[in-house]
């Protein structure tokens, strides 16, 4: 049988667990799969781009576990009162092929995008980071807020967003959590300065420049979230030059993130390098860094086997049979054959 996650299943299990402990349990499973980081086979997501947004398939494995996620990016999406991100993902056995899990990704994505962003600002952030600017302030920016508060003790956060309703939920949202102190910003700029770390986590599919030169201040750490398809960025060439880049995966990042500006040999360091210690994610208190953060289907990975381990533990969710079991595995034809011999029962004829 194969477990199954619906938004409602996730959403106990969230509540149950609660938000930070997921939030950190996560990263840590997230940690632990970056530490063996060349156990995995891996690959580019695949990508179908439209005039109006992207579907795509994320897939990769180990020896023991399959997992892959189907996910959209559609910004005009919430115009018809639809989320511009929707997914979903499954979890398989390698050795059988057998799938383990199907499960809900969108929460999924925003926890799990959330805890990554988090995790590689442990290593990129200066210590003692408290201020963080979080411009774009739509459905992802929660999560991205309360990971920096409970994993870097983030006590500030300077909120902006073109659209106001969006800020006002944001805030109204961060502020129900005690020891958060919300700013709302009339700008970008007027948002970022004095941040210790700038989070950018905006929809719109184009080349943007939310983040210009005569904002960023030394020592920043930019966590850039919102660039995630070819054609979409959100920092101005020019600090994408100066800073100490750090990428998930590049031949992914060279295609989607804010490196798809610069030349194929500009260098970058790669997440996995820096939290096996191969690579500094910081090398001096005044240096620029910038997580370029694109997406990669081994944080799927982690996240998806953390909501099976957990989900088998609160015994939340469904047993559903969404591959057929049979006693001759030769013969799937007999699985029609009870409804056509119900068909063909022959007419009993009463004699009269």
């Amino acid at each position: 049988m194969t477990r199954y996650i619906d938004v409602t299943d996730l959403s106990k299990l969230v509540q149950v667990k609660g938000v930070l402990p997921c939030l950190a349990e996560m990263a840590e499973y997230i940690h632990e799969d970056y530490l063996r980081w060349a156990d995995f086979e891996k690959c580019a997501r695949l990508a179908n781009h439209s005039p109006d947004g992207v579907i795509e398939l994320m897939p990769i494995s180990d020896a023991a576990l399959y997992a892959f996620k189907y996910v959209n990016g559609h910004p005009k999406n919430t115009l018809n009162g639809m989320l511009t991100v929707m997914a979903f993902g499954a979890l398989s056995d390698v050795e059988t092929g057998a799938p383990l899990l199907l499960s809900e990704m969108t929460l999924i994505t925003a926890i799990r995008t959330a805890a990554t962003s988090a995790l590689a600002a442990r290593y990129m952030a200066r210590p003692n980071s408290r201020r963080m600017a979080l411009i774009g302030n739509g459905s992802q920016s929660e999560f991205q807020a309360l990971a920096f508060y409970h994993l870097l003790g983030i006590d500030q956060v300077h909120i902006y967003d073109i659209d106001p309703a969006a800020t006002t939920k944001l805030a109204a949202n961060l502020r129900a959590w005690t020891g958060i102190t919300v700013h709302i910003a009339d700008s970008v700029a007027e948002a970022v300065r004095g941040a210790d770390v700038v989070t950018t986590v905006t929809a719109d599919k184009t080349y943007a420049t939310i983040l210009t030169p005569d904002m960023i201040e030394p020592g920043m750490h930019l966590n850039a979230v919102g660039g995630d398809c070819p054609g979409k960025t959100e920092i101005h060439r020019d600090i994408v030059e100066r800073a100490r880049v750090v990428v998930e995966y590049e031949p992914q990042s060279r295609v989607e993130g804010e490196i798809q500006q610069l030349p194929a040999d500009s260098p970058v360091t790669h997440l996995w390098e820096v939290i096996n210690g191969q690579a500094s994610g910081r090398e001096s208190a005044a240096q620029i860094t910038l997580f370029d953060s694109v997406g990669f289907a081994l944080e799927d990975y982690s996240a998806l086997r953390y909501v099976l381990d957990v989900a088998k533990v609160l015994n939340i969710g469904s047993d559903i049979q969404l591959v057929p079991h049979l006693e001759n595995p030769k013969d799937l034809f007999s699985l029609l054959m009870t409804d056509i011999a119900a068909k063909r029962k022959p007419k009993i004829q009463h004699q009269r």
